[in-house]
């Protein structure tokens, strides 16, 4: 069975595992035990309440209960960019225009930014390829919803999420390519890893600061500015199932969208709902188990987060979970839960 539960100290080595497995592009999950050792010790800080709630990073893990084995990870930082520069391209457009030779034209440009400093920021999800099937990616990913749900408080009021960007099947990014190799003068992978390590003084040292025509980039690099990496499709998708949306920020090396969303008006928000463990409880105007619609269900336990997916479903505020679902989410009956359906309802319009 698996669930997904607050890391702890012990996870060090199989984190490590599932980094070796991550690729390029995903700068917050590195295959280098001591920044993966120093950041383990930070999230185990974060749900110990021992750090401020700005400088926290809750990461969470799927464990494979039958064989231990981790399947993956995500991740939630308090907030970017406060001790260290946090950098995007936010698209604009300038306006060129001539009356006496009757010329207008809109021109597309890259500005350099810091507007999301501050931001909480949903990151480092990974899923191991042996688990990508069912409902388990949506699991992992949606577990972080629920936790905000339950902790809003810790969170500021914009979330955002940087999508890893369009990469060329040699692993090469085409954005890149046609820009910020001009200026750093080293490949996209030593870029990728320097900003992984924390070393980001160099992007305001090296970029220009005043905007950048689109039109004067390579029709290649145009070309995938907002799309993602073919891995990464389906975690946008989910991330726009919960209510994050695309706003015209890219990520400064290979144009990957930032999605955004105010915390008070995502999904988990609106719909989640709490419920009493309850060994009597009836499923929802459902008899039968197997037709029951797939609910996700946490405990409400900061320090020992834990959330799994249940055919039961919550009914007059209460839901009837299995002994092997209590033990998973270390809970008993009379505790209460956090519940939301796993895929957003279909609200009718009369």
């Amino acid at each position: 069975m698996l669930v997904v539960r607050a890391i702890n100290a012990s996870d060090l080595d199989a984190l490590y595992g599932l980094a070796s497995q991550v690729g390029t592009g995903m700068t917050t999950l590195k295959p280098d035990m001591k920044m993966l050792g120093d950041r383990l010790a930070i999230a185990c800080a974060s749900f110990a309440e021992t750090i401020p709630p700005e400088k926290r990073d809750y990461m969470f893990v799927m464990e494979d209960t039958d064989t231990g084995r981790l399947a993956g990870v995500c991740a939630i930082k308090g907030a970017v960019g406060l001790d260290e520069p946090f950098y995007n391209y936010r698209i604009g457009t300038l306006v060129h225009s001539s009356r006496e030779l009757d010329v207008f034209t809109r021109m597309e440009t890259l500005y350099l930014s810091n507007d999301l400093t501050g931001s909480t920021e949903l990151c480092s999800l990974f899923l191991h390829p042996d688990y990508r099937s069912g409902n388990n990616g949506k699991l992992l990913s949606k577990s972080r919803f629920l936790f905000i749900a339950q902790f809003p408080h810790l969170f500021t009021e914009k979330l955002i999420a940087e999508m890893r960007g369009y990469q060329a099947p040699d692993g090469s990014s085409p954005f890149y390519e046609g820009l910020g190799r001009h200026f750093f003068k080293m490949d996209f992978h030593h870029v990728d890893d320097l900003t992984s390590l924390g070393k980001k003084s160099f992007i305001a040292e090296l970029m220009p600061r005043q905007p950048m025509y689109v039109a004067y980039l390579p029709d290649e690099a145009q070309e995938v500015i907002g799309k993602v990496h073919l891995s990464t499709a389906p975690a946008r998708r989910l991330l726009e199932q919960e209510g994050l949306h695309f706003e015209g920020y890219v990520d400064i090396f290979d144009a990957g969208p930032v999605l955004q969303a105010r915390v008070s008006e995502l999904r988990a928000m609106r719909d989640s709902m709490p419920a009493v463990l309850d060994a009597e409880a009836v499923p929802e105007a459902c008899s039968d188990l197997a037709q029951a619609e797939p609910y996700l269900v946490s405990n409400t336990d900061l320090k020992d987060f834990r959330m799994i997916v249940t055919s039961a479903n919550p009914h007059s505020g209460k839901i009837a979970l299995d002994d092997d679902e209590l033990h998973l989410l270390r809970s008993r009956n009379g505790d209460t839960v956090r519940t939301l359906s796993l895929n957003p309802r279909k609200h009718l319009h009369v």
